[in-house]
């Protein structure tokens, strides 16, 4: 004899199992659920993924620019670190991160980095109410006035022919030439290298700052030690015979 359980009995067993449904062991919790790239928006997360292998945990740097140094973003504006970013550094080991170049990241997601390093690693004070030269060059460069400022600001450190001294290496160095772009030399002269104990424009030597067309100038005799065949020591007339 069939046995008709009545439909309300029915509808009550249905919904006692629904509600025991979320206690099943095994059932994926939200963090459990894999996040899609496009989705991200936690600036440490973006940052750890996309820059960190380069510029540093934290932004303290690894090889690259250091993004944390406080006088750096307070001369590269947002624009320039969403283009940087977005477009990369043609000729430099910078790559675009932009989806509409080639990357990863959104448009949003680029913003997103950039109001992190703002909020993370500015700080008003940085300049002390001094005006650093421009970010960008608006005027030439001389190579020959070049290579007198580099002889007043950076020999002490660097040697007077640039080929290094006790205290620091080579800035003429071919390899390392070839992977930085003329921008980066000029940030690296203004903004300094501070987890390197480089000095910014200000305290390369005492009581003397670094005006624009001196920054400009030693970037111009910088760029004049590039070679045309990076990395490779023998001339190419031996190389293919």
């Amino acid at each position: 004899m069939k046995v008709r359980l009545p439909l309300l009995g029915v509808g009550a067993a249905l919904l006692v199992l629904g509600a025991g449904c979320d206690r099943f062991p095994g059932k994926p919790t939200s963090a459990d659920v894999v996040i899609k790239p496009r989705d991200v928006r936690d600036f440490a997360l973006i940052y750890s993924q996309i820059c960190a292998g380069c510029h540093g945990v934290d932004g303290k740097g690894n090889g690259a620019l250091a993004l944390a140094n406080p006088i750096y973003l307070a001369i590269a504006s947002d624009d320039t670190l969403r283009r940087v970013t977005a477009l990369g550094v043609p000729g430099t080991l910078m790559p675009p991160f932009a989806r509409s170049a080639g990357g990863m990241l959104n448009d949003e997601q680029i913003d997103i980095l950039v109001n992190g390093m703002r909020s993370r690693w500015a700080r008003p004070d940085a300049l002390k109410g001094e005006t650093p030269p421009p970010y960008a060059a608006d005027s030439p460069g001389d190579a020959h006035r070049g290579a007198e400022v580099f002889g007043i600001f950076c020999a002490s450190c660097h040697g007077v022919d640039g080929r290094g001294t006790a205290k620091s290496g080579s800035i003429v160095d071919g390899s390392y030439l070839a992977l930085v772009s003329d921008q980066h030399l000029r940030t690296t002269i203004i903004a300094g290298q501070p987890e390197r104990a480089h000095p910014d424009w200000r305290n390369c030597v005492p009581n003397r700052r670094m005006n624009a067309q001196e920054v400009t100038d030693v970037v111009a005799w910088l760029a004049a030690q590039r070679s045309a065949t990076p990395g490779q020591p023998y001339p190419t007339a031996r190389l293919n015979p």
